[in-house]
């Protein structure tokens, strides 16, 4: 039997499970698996994933990284698509029952909220996602487009859109209805959102009057205002994010842009580039070190895996 050494000369530890709390550089065999295993503190990349089924701009997505859903949008029309993204693959399932673009969503794979959006005409409308089908639900008390959405399917949270001009109006949705409550301190569109409920709500860049650098975070009564974004105010708009209101990602935007940018919770740290720059993208995914983004202007169907942090990876020999 081969014994394996490590770069100090150390022998290589067998474990039935992999380790719970290993130290950057560490390697060991999964006797489970039957593989060689090692882990690394990544410094964040996006890598290429399996592209839509249907090139589009405009659309929405709610989910993980390896578990998203993306739906409505724009080619040469308005889109009802929506396809299920298993970590490899897009797969197309049921239709929204409503075709629209710049639209918003909010919950996971299986249980998602999209709402707002154009058709062409401004709509209200809200549908519910349930895993298999879309189901309309209560109407937005005020019909938007290029608005925010983030939370899950029964606990979500509406903010800014137009029509002109620009809107503050922030709507709390229960799971059954929407309730207005505390505006947003700058009204503006286009703006780019994360949170994992109604109460805790990331909102960042977007157009007021001209784009806008602005930060603000919602914790279930008011919006802060908090330090704001480093990117070039063109690359502001149109711009996707992921994550939650401590930990978010922001990508894509104007121009088109492939910037990316960090939230640790009190400040935004630039990173590396997507690999393709697009406006009116859709994101999603769980924190600032794991994120997916897909679509976007000029239409493409490119989808992208965004990883930084601790990582679990298994060692070949090709």
């Amino acid at each position: 039997m081969s014994t394996y050494l490590g770069t100090t000369g150390g022998k290589i530890q067998n474990y039935a499970t992999d380790p719970a709390n290993p130290i950057n550089g560490q390697v060991w065999y999964n006797v489970d698996t039957g593989t060689l295993k090692g882990f690394k503190v990544l410094a964040g990349a996006w890598s290429s994933g399996g592209d839509l089924n249907t090139a589009r701009t405009q659309l929405a997505g709610a989910g993980t990284q390896t578990a998203a859903l993306g739906f409505g949008g724009y080619t040469s029309t308005y889109l009802a698509i929506t396809e299920s993204y298993n970590g490899t693959n897009w797969t197309e399932v049921n239709d929204l029952n409503t075709a629209r673009n710049r639209l918003t969503g909010a919950g996971t794979q299986p249980a998602a909220l999209a709402f707002g959006g154009s058709t062409p005409g401004v709509v209200a409308v809200t549908e519910s996602w349930n895993g298999t089908n879309w189901t309309e639900v209560n109407d937005l008390n005020t019909a938007r487009r290029d608005l925010g959405g983030a939370g899950t399917s029964t606990s979500a949270l509406a903010m800014g859109g137009q029509p002109t001009p620009d809107k503050a109006e922030t709507e709390l949705w229960n799971g059954t209805n929407w309730t207005e409550v505390n505006d947003l301190n700058f009204g503006r569109v286009e703006i780019a959102t994360a949170g994992a409920s109604n109460t805790s709500v990331l909102a960042f860049g977007g157009i007021l009057d001209s784009t806008t650098d602005s930060t603000e975070s919602w914790n279930g009564t008011n919006w802060t205002e908090l330090n704001a974004m480093t990117r070039a105010l063109g690359a502001m708009r149109q711009l996707a994010g992921a994550g939650i209101q401590t930990s978010a990602l922001a990508f894509g935007g104007g121009s088109p842009s492939a910037l990316t940018e960090s939230w640790n919770g009190t400040n935004w740290t630039e990173l590396g580039d997507l690999s393709t720059g697009r406006t009116y993208l859709a994101g999603c995914g769980a924190s600032n070190t794991s994120a997916l983004a897909f679509g976007g202007s000029p239409a493409t169907a490119a989808t992208e895996e965004w990883n930084s942090g601790p990582a679990t990876v298994t060692i070949t020999t090709d």
